[in-house]
């Protein structure tokens, strides 16, 4: 689960705070027989109250190298979309315009069938999946995506956007969604991060992702292009039963090619710093955040801070 106290401030309205119920996930997963698994998840749609299908797969794995999965899950995409929010190094992920803007049934998802492998350090996947549950288009929607791992390599589909200090990692990305002749988006990204001394590490993550007629952050907007960068530190273990660590990140998005005359083109800046307790990883942390959005015309620049609790079983 996920729960925060966030204090919005935008400029032309009234301060307010919210206590949030932000998600609620149950996992199941087994094994029909061998080299057959399947899992079936549910997250809480806060904006519903309801409880909704968030993964329900067949897995059929012969060896790392050949893996086929049908039914809903992540397909090829971004870095950010494969690790979720659970996995996420930062709190406000997916508010920045750029982060996982493919298209989605829900929460990322799309229903269809996919080929991955695993090769060493390099991760190979591809997929083809239901259109008009995801744009409307009744054409088939593919998406494809490579990775390589240049020093440890990452194991599984699923990606994290930290191992904190686990690992020494550099690890580059790149994927692509296409429907029909002229609905494309794509990404590339990057995670490098490195062990200091006595538990520490230092982490860097970037994208730069481009959504022409397909995904995106704003319906109203033919294309949506942009990058972010973060940085983080994660202090080696002190007193207590966790570890502090400090994040910073900053993105840029455009929004292009509006659909009507009356949709200017704009600019998003955002900026975010965290500060972060560790008690147990992605299991039991407790995350301050601080995010500032900008815009250069059409939407309303707003702060807000806060502090969320995640906590995993």
């Amino acid at each position: 689960m996920q729960s925060s106290y966030v204090h919005s401030s935008p400029d032309d309205a009234d301060d307010k705070d919210n206590f949030l119920l932000n998600s609620v996930r149950l996992y199941v997963s087994g094994t029909a027989a061998p080299g057959i698994k399947m899992m079936f998840n549910t997250e809480y749609n806060a904006s519903t109250n309801t409880v909704e299908v968030l993964d329900a797969a067949g897995q059929f794995g012969i060896s790392p190298k050949f893996n086929i999965w049908v039914g809903r899950f992540l397909p090829p995409s971004d870095r950010a979309n494969l690790y979720g929010p659970y996995y996420s190094h930062h709190w406000a992920v997916y508010s920045d315009g750029v982060q996982d803007g493919y298209p989605f049934i829900f929460q990322g998802r799309a229903n269809g069938a996919m080929y991955w492998g695993q090769f060493g350090k390099v991760k190979l996947s591809g997929g083809a999946f239901d259109g008009p549950t995801l744009t409307g288009d009744d054409t088939v929607l593919v998406a494809g995506r490579a990775q390589v791992d240049f020093w440890d390599a990452e194991d599984g589909y699923y990606l994290n956007g930290t191992y904190y200090g686990e690992k020494n990692l550099l690890a580059i990305g790149v994927a692509g969604q296409k429907q029909g002749e002229d609905k494309s988006a794509y990404n590339g990204d990057f995670l490098l991060e490195r062990k200091v001394g006595m538990g520490g590490a230092y982490t860097v993550e970037a994208e730069w992702a481009k959504y022409d007629q397909l995904g995106g952050y704003n319906s109203h907007y033919g294309t949506n292009d942009g990058g972010y960068v973060l940085g983080a530190f994660l202090f080696p273990k002190m007193a207590g039963p966790g570890r502090f660590e400090i994040l910073g990140k900053w993105a840029g998005a455009r929004f292009r090619e509006g659909i009507t005359p009356i949709d200017s083109d704009y600019n998003q800046k955002t900026g975010e710093i965290d500060f972060n307790y560790l008690i147990k990883q992605f299991n039991a942390r407790i995350m301050m955040f601080y995010k500032d959005t900008r815009f250069d015309a059409v939407r309303t620049n707003f702060k807000e801070f806060g502090v969320g609790v995640q906590l995993q079983m």
